[in-house]
């Protein structure tokens, strides 16, 4: 999950501006975290758990565990959509619950898809306060957890008494972010460079996690000038190559 937040980022803002808007307090303590996340937890633990995970689980049964998974948050997403005033969304989220969870076999199957009623993205109760104006707060560093920041705790707290999810004990709740995590943080091996080649990997996905923050609580927008920036760079880059 740490890595997953670092490397499947949104871009929201450019690496700068989301350097000088992240509120770090506590920086401290979470370095300390993050030395645990990564230089223990991921290598030793949860690396190696989550390509064997990948590995030796047959392709069927993490399709429908996935599935069944995915399906239990379409009531949260469906709720914040509703919050947030996308229409559009929030009936989207409500019939791929229904189709699944009646004709998918609890959502084992994923019939909504098949019926081409794709799924938008997630909204959580996070992205809900953001979307209003609501700050992030400090950013927190958790053990095993990963990247937080205070608005995004409270917005976990808030999903959590949502249904389906709220009917979930300690453990289902604990098996369910593991094993999503570990289908997250499997798929990003090929991209473990990016971290490892990054000057300060604490910082690196401090921003990035703040860009994708952003990016959600934004509904998707992107300022229009980050494209003039990268159309900047990329003709910069071609007069170089013309030397």
């Amino acid at each position: 999950m740490l890595l997953s937040s670092a490397l499947l980022a949104g871009c929201a803002s450019s690496p700068e501006s989301a350097h000088s808007e992240v509120n770090d307090p506590f920086e401290g303590f979470n370095r300390v975290m993050w030395d645990f996340n990564y230089d223990v937890l991921d290598p030793y633990i949860a690396r190696p758990a989550s390509l064997a995970y990948v590995n030796y689980v047959p392709s069927p049964v993490r399709s429908g565990v996935g599935n069944f998974l995915s399906n239990l948050e379409e009531p949260v997403s469906f709720f914040n959509s509703v919050l947030v005033l996308d229409g559009e969304a929030a009936v989207t989220h409500f019939n791929r619950f229904w189709l699944n969870t009646f004709f998918g076999l609890g959502g084992l199957i994923d019939i909504a898809t098949a019926a081409e009623i794709g799924n938008p993205s997630d909204r959580e109760f996070g992205d809900t306060l953001g979307y209003y104006g609501v700050g992030n707060g400090p950013y927190l560093m958790y053990p095993i957890y990963g990247p937080s920041t205070v608005r995004e705790t409270a917005g976990d707290f808030v999903d959590g008494m949502m249904p389906m999810v709220v009917y979930l004990n300690f453990w289902q709740g604990l098996a369910k972010w593991a094993l999503q995590g570990m289908e997250s943080r499997a798929a990003l091996v090929q991209q473990e460079a990016m971290l490892e080649n990054s000057p300060d990997p604490y910082i690196f996905t401090r921003d990035a996690y703040i860009q994708n923050r952003n990016f959600r609580a934004s509904g998707g927008k992107v300022d229009p000038s980050l494209y003039e920036e990268e159309d900047f760079l990329e003709d910069y880059l071609d007069e170089i190559d013309d030397y």
